[in-house]
């Protein structure tokens, strides 16, 4: 079993995931926050079976995901 981060980003129409340290596309979509993280392991899942665990990047340093914002002139 492995711990994957995932991202989450809210839209003025839904949500989007999607994971981190992954070789290759997945994501997932829905209504809600909740939505979303079920399908994106629903595709992460699929993305595995169908390319093997070679797909998780091992060597991954990612422990921590910050978002911030800054203004440009």
């Amino acid at each position: 079993m492995s711990t994957i981060k995932i991202i989450v980003e809210k839209h003025s129409d839904g949500y989007v995931a999607y994971p981190l340290g992954i070789k290759g596309v997945v994501v997932g979509e829905g209504n809600t926050y909740e939505e979303a993280l079920t399908d994106v392991k629903s595709a992460l899942q699929f993305h595995i079976e169908t390319f093997g665990s070679d797909v998780i990047e091992s060597d991954f340093p990612l422990s921590e995901v910050f978002v911030t914002e800054m203004s440009i002139a």
